[in-house]
């Protein structure tokens, strides 16, 4: 059976979570496991790449008024390098109507932010995302507290300006730049 593109269905769910997982598992987005899939509030694109009764690929886009921005998009590590996420991408730019920008996010992922540049998107900001968090020392912990009666935090999460990534290089082991791309989409006719 041929590969299809397709709207999500809720049969879809698990094959979904495990394209997903697999796809984000060496990456910097390594710990962005959903144990569900989300539900949007906002009007969404959701499809997926249907291999046989598998998803081997995801593209779900929300959209806000004339801003949309993909919240996952991700194709599994067997199938990378096929133009998955590409006809995804194809198949939902006609149908966010009335949407004049379509942005997404990501790490230092080479061939993510590759892929975005080859697809149209341009670089529009940067910020940091840093963690305390497994092997976490004394010193990654310090200024952190919690309310009472919580004990003092194990692990952090947080996001800096990028104009203190040398610092934060310095104090943290694990710091991520973050990219917002952006992609201008045609006004409608």
């Amino acid at each position: 059976m041929p590969l299809t593109i397709c709207d999500y269905r809720s049969d879809d769910a698990a094959s979904w979570l495990r394209c997903r997982l697999l796809s984000f598992f060496e990456t910097e987005y390594y710990d962005d496991v959903y144990t569900q899939r989300p539900t949007y509030e906002l009007p969404s694109v959701q499809l997926v790449a249907d291999d046989g009764g598998t998803v081997v690929g995801l593209l779900d886009v929300t959209v806000d008024g004339v801003e949309a921005t993909i919240e996952s998009v991700a194709v599994h590590p067997d199938h990378a390098r096929t133009g998955i996420a590409s006809r995804l991408l194809d198949a939902a730019l006609p149908r966010l109507a009335g949407a004049h920008t379509l942005d997404a996010w990501t790490r230092g992922n080479e061939a993510a932010n590759g892929w975005y540049l080859a697809r149209g998107f341009r670089e529009n900001h940067r910020y940091l995302h840093v963690y305390a968090d497994s092997g976490v020392t004394d010193a990654e912990l310090e200024g952190f507290t919690s309310p009472e009666p919580l004990s003092a935090p194990l692990f952090v999460f947080a996001h800096a300006r990028i104009d203190d990534e040398d610092e934060m290089r310095r104090r943290y082991r694990r710091v991520h730049v973050c990219r917002q791309y952006l992609r201008d989409l045609a006004p409608p006719d």
